[in-house]
C-alpha cells in the first residue's frame, strides 16, 4: 500500500492508545481513519481496532487490490483490499495522474463513467455511490465526464468511449459475481479493457497519490457540474441502430411465431435486451416477472451466474413452458454474458455450453458473411478469435472454409486489444468468444455483450425454424461438417493462495526440476504449455507464442488423443479451473465414446494433477 498523505483530522493520542504493536498497521489504521468519510466502513475499521482484531485489520489494511482480467474485483467493505468509496477514489486519482501523462487533451476529450445496480447495505456502498465518487474526482479537477443517468450495461461503456471519442471509461460492476463483490472495470481510448502495461502503471500512480483530493467525495458535483453530460439517449440510440448492421432477416423476425422468454438475473438487461429485439424486429421476449427489475440481493438466485445452468434457470424455463416458449435467453447482472436453452422434442431443455452457442454463432456470423459480402470480398481478409482455453471449433470451420482464426490468452480485454489491430490493419472480425459464455458478435463493441448476442441467437433460432431445425439439431450439423468438439469445463474452489502455487509448482517438478509431467494416468501428454513461466515443449526454441503472464497460473496439456486441457486460476475468484476438450476429424462420429474417453481423461487430471482431497479443493457446487 501507499506511504503518501498526512495524518488528517484523527486525534493522535486515540491511535497511540489503540496502538497495534505493528508500525506499519499502526501507519494503515491512521491512514484510513483520517481518509475515509464513509461513516459505515469507517466504523468497521474503528470496531476491528477496538476489539483488537489486528489479524483482521492487517488483512483488510496492508493490502492493495491489483488489476485482475477484468479490472478491480472484491468485496465491497472496509478495507485497502476491498471494494469501496476510498479505494474507488485512490484507484480514479491514480487514473487521471496516468491520463494527464498520457493525454494533452484528456480533459477535453473526456471519460465515460457507467455502472450496475449492486449494492450493500452494511458498507453503505453502491454501484452508483461509487460511480459519482469516480465522476467527481475527475470533474474536480476540471475533465469533461460522461456519466450515464442511469444503470447500463457493461458493452454501453466501451461502446460510449469509441463513440464520444473519450480517452478511457470505467464500469462499476462485478458481472455475474455474488452479491457480496463490486468491481472497477477500465477501458482504454480503442474500447478494450486495459491491458499491460496501462495496468501496472494505473497501479504505481495509484500508490503515487493515495490521500484523497479536495473536492474526490464531492459526489454531487455530478448533479452540478457543467462538466458533467449525460450519454444515455445519444449512446442508446446509436448502439440499437449499429445492432441492425448484425440483423440479417428483419422479414423473418417480423412474422415469427416463435416466442422467446428473458431474464435478466436481477441487473440491468432488461430494457436492454427489449429495445434490442425491437430493432430486429421481433415482438418483445417474455420477461420474467420475479427477475426483471434490479434487485442488488439476487433473492431468487443461488448465484447470479448463467453459466451455472439449469439450476439457476428454474424461473426462466418454467415461464417458458407456462409461455410455449421454446427458446431463454438469460443475460447475466451487467448484460456482458449470455446463457441459452431450448426446449427439445422429449419436452427436456437443453442449456448450450459457451462452446455449443460458439460453434452456432460462428457458423451463423460466417453463412451471413457469405451470403451478404461482395462478389470481391476475400475470404483471407476475415478473422474469427477465441481464448485460448475455449474450444477450437473456431479454428475447424476457419481451415475448411478459408478465413482466419486466432487465440489469445484468457481475458476478454486481449481480444479486444487484437481485434482493434485487426480492424486497424483493414481486417474484418466477424466474431469472439470466450468459453464462459462471452459472446462478441460484429464490431461495434470491442468486447463481450449479451445484449447483441440475445438478439442474434433470436434471429438465428427464428431463421432455422423456417429449415425446420432447432438450434440443438444444428449443431449437431456444425460438428458433422467440421469434427466434433466436445468439452468440458468447471472448477473447484480454493481460498489458500500458498495452496493453489503449491499445486502448480507440483505439475512444474513433477519429475524432479523443472520437469512437467509426461502422462496423467494412463494418458500420454505430447505437450506443455506454462503461460505463467513462457514455456512450450511445442515450439522449437521453447518459449510459449502467446505472452508470459506471471500474475496468474496456466498450464496446458496437449494429449496424444487429442485432448487438449487447461489447469488455470481465476482472475477474478477464488477458483482453479479445468477446461478439457475432444477434438476430432469429420467422420469420427461416435459421440458417446468421446464423451467417455475425455470423462475418463478429466478424472485422471483431477486425481493426479489436482489432487483434491490433499489440498483440501472444494467441487464446484451448482
Amino acid at each position: 500500500m501507499g506511504d503518501c498523505g498526512a495524518a488528517g483530522d484523527v486525534n493522535s493520542n486515540v491511535l497511540v492508545a489503540r496502538s497495534t504493536g505493528d508500525a506499519q498497521l499502526d501507519k494503515a489504521v491512521w491512514q484510513w481513519l483520517s481518509w475515509d468519510k464513509n461513516q459505515k466502513t469507517k466504523e468497521q475499521i474503528e470496531s476491528l481496532l477496538q476489539d483488537g482484531k489486528h489479524k483482521e485489520l492487517r488483512e483488510r489494511l496492508c493490502y492493495r487490490l491489483s488489476f485482475g482480467t477484468a479490472g478491480l474485483r472484491s468485496a465491497m467493505g472496509a478495507g485497502f483490499c476491498y471494494i469501496n468509496d476510498l479505494t474507488v477514489i485512490q484507484s480514479t486519482q491514480g487514473i487521471y495522474k496516468y491520463l494527464e501523462r498520457n493525454f494533452s487533451d484528456f480533459k477535453q476529450r473526456g471519460f465515460v463513467v457507467g455502472y450496475d445496480t449492486r449494492g450493500q447495505v452494511t458498507s453503505n456502498c453502491s454501484s452508483k455511490k461509487l460511480a459519482k465518487l469516480t465522476a467527481a474526482v475527475l470533474l474536480a479537477k476540471d475533465v469533461l465526464v460522461y456519466f450515464f443517468s442511469t444503470y447500463v450495461p457493461t458493452p454501453f461503456v466501451p461502446y460510449a468511449v469509441q463513440q464520444l471519442g473519450a480517452v478511457a471509461g470505467v464500469m462499476i460492476t462485478a458481472s455475474h459475481n455474488r452479491k457480496e463483490d463490486n468491481g472497477y472495470k477500465v477501458y482504454w481510448e480503442n474500447g478494450a479493457q486495459i491491458t499491460s502495461p496501462h495496468d501496472k502503471e494505473i497501479i504505481k500512480c495509484i500508490e503515487e497519490c493515495v490521500e484523497p483530493w479536495n473536492g474526490s467525495w464531492n459526489e454531487n458535483l455530478v448533479d452540478t457540474s457543467p462538466l458533467r453530460q449525460d450519454p444515455l439517449k445519444k449512446i442508446c440510440d446509436s448502439y440499437m441502430e449499429d445492432l441492425t448492421k448484425i440483423c440479417y432477416h428483419r422479414e423473418l423476425n417480423v412474422q415469427t411465431s416463435l416466442k422467446f422468454v428473458h431474464t435478466s438475473f436481477h441487473g440491468v438487461g432488461h430494457d436492454y435486451v427489449q429495445l434490442a429485439f425491437k430493432a430486429f424486429g421481433f415482438q418483445p421476449p417474455i420477461p420474467v416477472p420475479e427477475q426483471k427489475d434490479p434487485d442488488p440481493d439476487f433473492s431468487t438466485v443461488k448465484c447470479p451466474n448463467p453459466e451455472e445452468g439449469e439450476s439457476v434457470l428454474e424461473l426462466s424455463l418454467r415461464l417458458a413452458e407456462k409461455e410455449d416458449a421454446k427458446v431463454v435467453v438469460a443475460t447475466d447482472p451487467d448484460a456482458d454474458r449470455l446463457a441459452v436453452a431450448e426446449q427439445q422434442e422429449n419436452g427436456c431443455w437443453k442449456v448450450f455450453t459457451g462452446n455449443e452457442l460458439a460453434a452456432l454463432f460462428g457458423w451463423w456470423m460466417f453463412s451471413c458473411w457469405k451470403e451478404n459480402c461482395s462478389q470481391d470480398a476475400d475470404v483471407r481478409n476475415v478473422y474469427m478469435l477465441a481464448t485460448t482455453v475455449s474450444s477450437k471449433i473456431l479454428r475447424a470451420i476457419a481451415l475448411k472454409e478459408g478465413f482466419h482464426f486466432e487465440e489469445t490468452l484468457p481475458g476478454f480485454k486481449w481480444i479486444g486489444s487484437r481485434v482493434k489491430n485487426l480492424l486497424d490493419d483493414g481486417k474484418e472480425v466477424l466474431f469472439a468468444f470466450e468459453e464462459s459464455i462471452g459472446f462478441m458478435c460484429g464490431t461495434s463493441v470491442l468486447d463481450k455483450d449479451g445484449v447483441s448476442a440475445a438478439v442474434v441467437i433470436a434471429e438465428m433460432a427464428t431463421y432455422l425454424q423456417g429449415q425446420s431445425l432447432t438450434l440443438a439439431q444444428k449443431l449437431v450439423d456444425i460438428y458433422e461438417m467440421y469434427g466434433y468438439h466436445i468439452s468440458k469445463t468447471s472448477y473447484f474452489l480454493c481460498y489458500d493462495p500458498p495452496t493453489i502455487k503449491r499445486i502448480f509448482e507440483r505439475l512444474r517438478n513433477f519429475d524432479g526440476p523443472q520437469s512437467y509431467p509426461k502422462c496423467c494416468g494412463m494418458y500420454n501428454i505430447l505437450h506443455v504449455r506454462d503461460i505463467t513461466t513462457g514455456y512450450d515443449s511445442s515450439q522449437l526454441n521453447k518459449k510459449s507464442v502467446l505472452p508470459v503472464s506471471k500474475s496468474s497460473q496456466m498450464i496446458t496439456f496437449t494429449f496424444q488423443n487429442g485432448c487438449v486441457a487447461t489447469l488455470r486460476t481465476s482472475g477474478t475468484e477464488p477458483k482453479i479451473k479445468y477446461y478439457a476438450e475432444m477434438c476430432v476429424l469429420p467422420g469420427h462420429s461416435d459421440r458417446r465414446l468421446l464423451e467417455e474417453e475425455l470423462q475418463r481423461l478429466i478424472e485422471a487430471l483431477v486425481e493426479d494433477f489436482l489432487q483434491p482431497a490433499q489440498n483440501g479443493l472444494s467441487w464446484r457446487s451448482a
